[in-house]
């Protein structure tokens, strides 16, 4: 698989300087990463619907709009597939591959609280400032995972 990811990135680097009017990923870097930002979280939310409903094939196809709008915004960030391979490979050293990192030092077990995690939480002030102030706030707030809770019972109706 990561195989594949890996050439999906090396297609999107080729062709990101490429005519806008003629290929979806150079008009992507045209139109920066906020946009590529919104696309990548309509495509998750298409999944999320899709899987809720149960509707499988939808899931796989809407999954690999994510996995490519994924790695467009990987690409215009100079994120490199093998950065996030690393990553993995840590985690997994850390809790096993099928656990997520935690985002808190009370979650994890004492022995890898204190390698794993700095002492304090970064402040507001070392976030990222490219970060879109709506995304910036749509993270952190549980009221956007209740909203997508809400969208269970309703059909998605694609926008491209």
């Amino acid at each position: 698989m990561s195989d594949s990811l890996e050439r999906l990135y090396q297609a999107v680097i080729a062709a990101r300087d490429l005519d806008p009017a003629t290929s979806r990923t150079a008009r992507l870097f045209q139109r920066g990463p906020s946009k590529m930002a919104k696309k990548l979280a309509e495509e998750a939310i298409e999944v999320v619907i899709d899987a809720v409903n149960g509707k499988t094939d939808a899931v796989v196809r809407e999954s690999a709009d994510l996995l490519y709008n994924l790695i467009v915004l990987w690409a215009s960030a100079g994120v490199k597939p093998e950065d996030v391979w690393r990553e993995m490979g840590r985690r997994e050293d850390m809790l096993g591959i099928a656990e997520k990192l935690p985002k808190s030092a009370v979650k994890m077990p004492k022995v890898l609280a204190s390698k794993a995690l700095p002492a304090k939480p970064p402040s507001a002030k070392a976030l990222p400032k490219t970060l879109p102030k709506e995304l910036s706030k749509a993270t952190a707030s549980p009221a956007v995972r209740r909203r997508i809770v809400a969208l269970e019972g309703r059909s998605s109706h694609k926008r491209h």
